[in-house]
C-alpha cells in the first residue's frame, strides 16, 4: 500500500464512525437521560460540564495516544515509570471491564428493555440473574469464537440503535412533557450545575476508553495507508472531532430529552428506567420491544468486544500466567457476579471509582498533548501524577456511601479537604495539586539540565 501524506474526507469519516462506535453505546444513553431529570432548567451550564467530561476529554485521550506515538496505555503511563504503567493499564482495563462496563451492560439491558416488558411478572433479583446467566453465556460463546459476530451486529444494530433513538427524540421533543422553563432541578444542581455534571461524564468512561482504544484508532488509520507519524497524530484529532461533534449532538438532545420529561415522570433512580418510561409513553408497547431488542444486542457487543480486549491485554500484559481463553472465561464469570446487584448499585460504586481515577487519567492526556513543553521529562510525569493522586484520593472519600464514610473513619478526612483543599466542593480539589506537581518537576527538570551542564 502506497504512503499517503492525508486521509481523504471519507477515509477521515470512516475513522470518526470508527470512534463513534467504540465510544457510543447504551451507557452513553442513561447518563445524559438521567441528568437531563436532575438538572431541569438549568441544563445548559450542566450539558456543557457534561459535554466536557463525555467528548472532550475522551477525544483528547485518543489524540494522546497518537500525539506521543505510543504503542497503547501502558506505552504511555510507562512514561511515569514501569511499574506504573502496568498497574494504571490495569486498573483502567479492569474498571472499562469486568468491575463495571462489562456488568452495566447486562444490567442496563435488563433495566431498559426486559423489566418494563415483564411488569409486575418481573421477579426482581431471580430474573436478574437468570436473564444476566443467558446474557453472559452468549458474551463467553462468541468471546472464545473471535470472528465477525461483532462487526455484524454493529452494521446491523447499531444503525438501528440510532434509528430508532432518533424516532424517541423526535417525538419526545415535538411532544414535549414540560417546558425546560418550568421543571426544578434537583437540590444537588440548583447551584454550580456545570461542575456537578462533570462526574455524571466521568460515568460514561469514555475517557479512560479513550486511553485504553487510542491505539486501535491509529492502527486504523496506519491500514489506510498514512505511516508517518506526526500525520497520524493530526489524522486521529480531526477524526476525533467529527466523532465528538456528533456525540455532542445527540447528548445535547437527549439531557434536553430527560428534563421535558419532568413534566410526565418523577426523577428516576438511573437513566436506564427514564429511557424505558421515555420510550412507553410515546411508543407505546412496540417502543418498549424495540428499545429492549435494540439496547440488549448493543450491549452485547460491546461486553463481547470488552471481554476480548480485556483478555487479549492481560493475556499480553503476563504471558505466563494465564490463556487468552482462562482470562475471558474469568472476566465473563466475574462479570456475571457483579451485574446482580444491580444497576443502581453498580452505578452508585462505580462514582467514586472513576472520581479516584479520572484525575490521574486526565493530567497522564494533558502531559502527553504538551509533553514536547518540556521534552516529555520523566520527572514532571512523576510529580504530577503523584501530587494528582494524593487529591484525588479524597475526592474517592467524599463520593462514597455516607454510611462508609463513618465506617471507615473517612468523614474526618473529607472534613478536612474541605476546609483546606480549594476547589474540593466542586470535585476539582486535585487541579491546584496537580499544578504544584508541574512546578516541582519542572524544577526538578532544571536543576537536571544545570547538573548535565556542569557535568
Amino acid at each position: 500500500m502506497t504512503n499517503q501524506k492525508h486521509l481523504s474526507l471519507k477515509q477521515r469519516m470512516l475513522v470518526a464512525a470508527t470512534l463513534f462506535g467504540m465510544f457510543f453505546g447504551a451507557g452513553n444513553l442513561i447518563f445524559p437521560v438521567h441528568l437531563g431529570q436532575l438538572a431541569g432548567r438549568n441544563l445548559i451550564p450542566a450539558t456543557a460540564g457534561f459535554i466536557l467530561t463525555a467528548v472532550g476529554i475522551p477525544i483528547l485521550g485518543v489524540a494522546a495516544i497518537g500525539n506521543t506515538h505510543s504503542d497503547g496505555l501502558q506505552d504511555l503511563a510507562s512514561r511515569v515509570g514501569k511499574r506504573y504503567g502496568c498497574f494504571f493499564t490495569c486498573l483502567l482495563y479492569l474498571t472499562i471491564g469486568p468491575c463495571f462496563a462489562i456488568p452495566r451492560c447486562a444490567t442496563t439491558s435488563f433495566t431498559t428493555g426486559i423489566a418494563p416488558m415483564l411488569g409486575d411478572a418481573c421477579g426482581g433479583r431471580m430474573t436478574l440473574f437468570l436473564f444476566s446467566a443467558v446474557f453472559f453465556s452468549l458474551v463467553l460463546f462468541f468471546s472464545l469464537r473471535p470472528g465477525n459476530i461483532t462487526l455484524w451486529i454493529g452494521k446491523i444494530i447499531n444503525p438501528l440503535f440510532l434509528f430508532f433513538l432518533g424516532i424517541l427524540i423526535v417525538s419526545a421533543l415535538l411532544h414535549p412533557g414540560a417546558p425546560v422553563s418550568s421543571t426544578l432541578p434537583d437540590a444537588s444542581y440548583q447551584s454550580g450545575a456545570l461542575f456537578h455534571a462533570l462526574s455524571e461524564g466521568y460515568g460514561t468512561m469514555d475517557a479512560i476508553a479513550g486511553l485504553a482504544f487510542g491505539i486501535v484508532v491509529v492502527n486504523v488509520i496506519r491500514q489506510m495507508g498514512v505511516q508517518d507519524d506526526a500525520v497520524i497524530a493530526g489524522e486521529v484529532l480531526h477524526s476525533g472531532i467529527l466523532a465528538g461533534i456528533l456525540m455532542t449532538f445527540i447528548y445535547m438532545l437527549t439531557i434536553l430529552m430527560g428534563a421535558q420529561s419532568l413534566g410526565l415522570f418523577t426523577p428516576s433512580d438511573n437513566g436506564g428506567i427514564a429511557l424505558s418510561q421515555i420510550a412507553s409513553h410515546y411508543l407505546g408497547q412496540a417502543g418498549i420491544l424495540i428499545l429492549a431488542v435494540t439496547i440488549t444486542f448493543a450491549c452485547l457487543k460491546t461486553s463481547i468486544g470488552l471481554v476480548t480486549s480485556c483478555a487479549e491485554t492481560f493475556e499480553k500484559m503476563f504471558p505466563r500466567r494465564l490463556s487468552y481463553h482462562a482470562w475471558a472465561v474469568l472476566f465473563t464469570v466475574f462479570s456475571f457476579l457483579i451485574s446482580n446487584v444491580g444497576l443502581s448499585t453498580i452505578i452508585r460504586y462505580s462514582v467514586p471509582v472513576l472520581m479516584l481515577i479520572y484525575p490521574p487519567a486526565i493530567a497522564l492526556i494533558l502531559l502527553a498533548l504538551f509533553g514536547k513543553h518540556f521534552d516529555h521529562n520523566h520527572k514532571v510525569y512523576l510529580w504530577v501524577t503523584v501530587c494528582t493522586w494524593a487529591a484525588s484520593l479524597f475526592d474517592f472519600f467524599k463520593a462514597l456511601p455516607e454510611e462508609l464514610q463513618i465506617l471507615l473513619h473517612l468523614d474526618t478526612a473529607v472534613e478536612l479537604a474541605e476546609r483546606f483543599l480549594p476547589l474540593f466542593s466542586l470535585n476539582l480539589g486535585w487541579i491546584l495539586p496537580a499544578v504544584l506537581g508541574l512546578v516541582i518537576g519542572l524544577l526538578c527538570q532544571k536543576h537536571q539540565k544545570t547538573l548535565q551542564a556542569f557535568a
